[in-house]
């Protein structure tokens, strides 16, 4: 074997080392631990069930192999992730759903995954908006690809005939807010740029704008890995979105990140 060979086989074999347990042979997903009896019914285990599997979908694609582990309880007010964490470190997640609306405990907590996947942190909120797109992007994701993983591999047996509930909730997301033919991105962009700072939570507009992403991800879910470096140099300085961009693209490691943020940046209008 050549030593550039040599090198290559060294590299895809760490990097598959990374997105495996140790000896399982099983993708390295968060450790989920769901905080009990306050759900309306919904056993603690089934929904551990079906945040592991909500996980596995995208978690091992970003490219984290650390240990991790996510706090979830329950809440009145909307999902969210915590800026704060718990004792230990803990990420702190909390869903506002109940029962065994699995599809929405599972659009929920994706989307909350995509914030801890994109190094969310307090400051600048001029570019949130994109972070909140990219988390409905990623919900959208998970989603479809919770139904193909059910079709053959459900958390049990029974559950089998749930898994195209998400594809569906995902294909009602994106039909209630369908993106118009009529605009480029670049368009768009132009025409939504004076609202998108003072609303970066707008959950039409960040649909429409995910339906345009999703096929990016979808043909190569390893773009997933560029989105932890998006808040790297994130601070409390107002940063214009190609700016925004361009850190992003400087702070990716590979260069195969850096084309997949510069075709981004394209669809956008902006060369960087």
């Amino acid at each position: 074997m050549s030593p550039s060979k040599l090198f290559l086989w060294i590299l895809s074999s760490a990097i598959y080392l990374t997105l495996t347990t140790r000896g399982t042979g099983k993708k390295v997903i968060p450790e989920i631990v769901v905080k009990p009896n306050i759900w309306s019914g919904a056993s603690t285990q089934d929904i551990e069930q079906v945040l592991n599997s909500t996980a596995r979908q995208i978690w091992p694609y970003a490219g984290n192999g650390s240990a991790v582990t996510i706090l979830v309880e329950r809440s009145r007010t909307g999902p969210i992730v915590l800026y704060r964490r718990g004792e230990k470190g803990e990420y702190l997640v909390h869903l506002d759903t109940e029962k065994t609306f699995w599809s929405q405990y599972a659009f929920q907590f994706a989307h909350e995954l995509g914030h801890i996947i994109c190094g969310y942190k307090k400051g600048d909120r001029s570019n949130l908006w994109f972070e909140e797109t990219i988390c409905e992007t990623a919900s959208l994701f998970v989603l479809r690809k919770m139904t193909a993983e059910w079709k053959t591999s459900p958390p049990y047996p029974s559950w089998k005939a749930y898994g195209p509930e998400f594809a569906q909730y995902a294909q009602n997301r994106m039909k209630k807010h369908p993106w118009s033919n009529k605009l480029t991105v670049a368009e768009w962009y132009k025409k939504q740029k004076p609202s998108l700072m003072s609303k970066p939570t707008n959950r039409s507009r960040n649909v429409q704008l995910a339906i345009k992403l999703l096929p990016f991800f979808e043909q190569d879910p390893s773009r997933w890995s560029a989105c932890t470096f998006l808040n790297k140099d994130k601070a409390h300085k107002k940063l214009s979105f190609k700016n925004y961009l361009n850190n992003w693209t400087i702070n990716c490691l590979t260069l195969k990140q850096k084309k997949f943020v510069k075709e981004i940046s394209q669809l956008f209008g902006f060369e960087i």
